[in-house]
């Protein structure tokens, strides 16, 4: 049972999430041969805020 975490700064509309699980989904399906119904995908959503990438706040770039 292959468990996916997508992590971002900030958020996804749910169209864009229903597309990402289903190419997540899909190419699990076709590389590593785990069933769609099987595939479990969370995503968690941070403020930019939250996130820093070479010592800066996102939120600040």
């Amino acid at each position: 049972m292959p468990v996916v975490t997508i992590k971002l700064a900030g958020n996804l509309t749910r169209e864009q999430k229903k597309q990402i699980a289903a190419e997540v989904s899909d190419t699990l399906e076709r590389v590593a041969q785990k069933p769609k119904r099987a595939t479990y995908i969370t995503f968690e959503e941070l403020p930019r805020e939250d996130w820093a990438v070479g010592g800066q706040l996102l939120d600040e770039k």
